[in-house]
């Protein structure tokens, strides 16, 4: 742990006036100051107690006999990147192997909503996230998570989170604030146990985050503002960025694997000419394709100034605008005497290679190759037994019958979007063989079924997909089923789906590919269904063969598996599957498969 900047202070002072020498000096490049939003050509650091004691034109009054010197060779230095709104499981990685895979891409401080595990092992599961995250040489945050169920009444989770949960949390020393609230519904109609979560954070001194997945920006949404959620994600178009920052949020605009929402909202700045200072960016989703592949924080900085951002702006929204929403900039996102020494050396602003990584003062990675050690915590064992089926499932489990004597129906149908999260309402009319509704996959219509997991009721809820694609004799079936997180098959064959969700009940979770009875595709996830213990180039090269897998079945979907995994979220519009029911997110009520004739 980095000493607090009390405990460091007489030595920062003492090392900036030149009484003591520093324990690294880094020179000869040029320092980009998102303070000022300034290129300080020449400027040098000096660092002591893994913090920023120094940031001036000349540092030699600070070297000793010990002191390291770092040449920067004109390169720029600028401040670690920070990811102000994740999700750790969604990289299906814990948190000491998503450290691993982030700080080569300069992500070195984290704010993480572990509310995946929260719906599957409650308060015990949060407090192994947070405990995990306080062991890396990076910075992570854990905010507690708020909604779990994320809606209630309209799914079974494996555990509930309560008020007095999230109050007993914000005692805990990595918790932030409180996670994305979810219940934006249950916020705007004054739901009590929502209003005391949040009452609980602010009565800490720490921060709300929001989640308003509504296009709805009238009545409803200014009282989800006056709820007190500080910040939201969910916006996908420019009038979205602005109304959040014109009520005095942060406007989080994100790029993960299947989140494209930062185009389309960076006008505001770029074009509208809004305070950059209210803007922020994050990932929120990033599976472990997309981190060994395509990078982190790094990949969107480089997105937002492809998008028409300044570079030190763009830098600014990944750094010193994070930090100082979660109160934290006299901490960290910014290289300023006293902040954390947590800085990245890259020679261009605009492509931003990331070519050296130093986190409280320690060289943690170069040129992509992690340096130091990210220690594991000892999950227990039954963190690796949440997959509890009830059952052998059989093709029988996923028939859906027709009402009687109908020989066509016409059903609710799920439709994906590509790149968004958020589905559409559809409709098609679907056959009936021998008084069994019929997939129609030459029209893109695959059958879905949630699978109840948590406490083996042999449950299955049926449904209709649209948007994948999916051809042939296939399934695909996976436990990381947000936000309840029970289990979440597709396919376009019966026998499939039984084999796909039994091999998962086999392996204790993870997601599955089969064709022709065939299973092509598998990543094991054993801690709580959701995550890996293995490196994540391992579980992006199992995920890489999944995505290929759900190609060979006939998916043209960019990161179909993100939509896959979030076909459950009961929170976000128009049409999802739990498993109580189809629901209509629109009116947050379950609602009928087939509409009335």
């Amino acid at each position: 742990m980095i000493k607090s900047w009390a405990e460091a202070a007489p030595r920062l002072v003492a090392v900036a006036a030149g009484r003591e020498p520093a324990d690294t000096v880094i020179r000869g490049g040029k320092l980009v100051n998102v303070q000022s939003r300034e290129v300080l050509d020449g400027w040098q650091v000096a660092i002591a107690e893994g913090r920023f004691a120094y940031v001036g034109p000349d540092a030699s009054h600070c070297i000793g006999p010990d002191t390291v010197v770092i040449e920067a060779d004109g390169r720029y230095l600028i401040p670690g990147l920070c990811d102000a709104h994740m999700h750790i499981e969604s990289g299906m990685l814990t948190p000491a192997e998503f450290a691993r895979a982030v700080t080569p891409h300069g992500t070195t401080t984290m704010f993480t909503d572990p509310h995946e595990i929260a719906n599957v092992m409650g308060l015990e599961g949060v407090r192994l996230m947070h405990d995990e995250a306080l062991m890396q040489p990076v910075n992570i945050f854990t905010q507690m998570p708020s909604c779990a169920p994320s809606a209630p009444g309209l799914e079974t989770t494996g555990f509930a989170i309560s008020a007095e949960d999230v109050a007993e949390a914000m005692t805990w020393p990595g918790i932030i604030g409180l996670g994305e609230m979810m219940n934006f519904p249950g916020v705007v109609a004054g739901d009590a146990q929502m209003l005391a979560e949040i009452a609980a954070t602010q009565m800490a001194g720490k921060t709300v985050g929001g989640h308003y997945a509504s296009p709805d920006l009238g009545p409803a949404f200014h009282a989800y503002a006056a709820g007190g959620p500080a910040d939201d994600h969910e916006g996908t178009c420019e009038a979205d960025a602005i109304a959040r920052v014109r009520q005095g949020m942060r406007s989080m605009m994100r790029l993960g694997s299947a989140w494209y929402d930062v185009e389309s909202q960076i006008t505001a700045v770029t074009e509208k000419g809004l305070d950059p200072r209210n803007f922020i960016l994050c990932t929120d989703d990033s599976h472990s394709g997309t981190l060994v592949n395509e990078g982190h924080m790094n990949r969107v900085v480089r997105h937002a100034i492809a998008c028409g951002a300044e570079p030190i702006v763009a830098l600014q929204m990944a750094t010193i605008n994070t930090a100082s929403h979660f109160g934290l900039e006299r901490e960290l996102g910014s290289i300023a005497p006293g902040r954390r020494a947590d800085a990245i050396l890259t020679s261009d602003l605009r492509s931003l290679p990331i070519e050296q990584v130093i986190a409280r003062g320690v060289l943690v990675a170069r040129d992509g190759d992690m340096l130091v050690d990210t220690p594991h915590l000892a999950w227990p064992d039954h963190a690796r037994n949440t997959v509890h089926l009830g059952k052998a499932l059989s093709a029988g489990d996923f028939e859906i019958a027709a009402p009687d004597g109908a020989n066509t129906v016409t059903a609710k149908v799920i439709g994906v979007i590509e790149n968004q999260a958020p589905t559409k309402a559809l409709t098609a009319d679907l056959q009936v063989e021998d008084g069994i509704v019929q997939p129609d996959a030459p029209g893109d219509v695959a059958q879905i079924a949630l699978v109840e997991r948590h406490r083996g009721t042999g449950g299955v809820t049926n449904g209709f997909v649209s948007g994948f694609g999916y051809s042939g004799k296939m399934a695909m079936a996976s436990t990381v089923a947000h936000d309840s997180h029970h289990m979440i098959v597709v396919g376009t064959d019966r026998e499939n789906m039984a084999l796909a969700a039994n091999r998962l009940g086999e392996v204790g979770g993870g997601i599955t590919v089969f064709r022709n009875g065939e299973e092509i595709a598998l990543v094991e996830l054993p801690i709580a269904g959701l995550m890996s213990e293995e490196h994540a180039q391992v579980v992006a090269r199992k995920a890489g063969r999944m995505v290929e897998a759900m190609a060979e079945c006939g998916c043209t979907l960019n990161n179909a598996y993100m939509q896959h995994s979030l076909l459950a979220l009961v929170v976000i519009p128009e049409l999802r599957i739990s498993d109580l029911g189809l629901v209509d997110v629109t009116k947050f009520e379950i609602t009928d498969l087939f509409e009335e004739t």
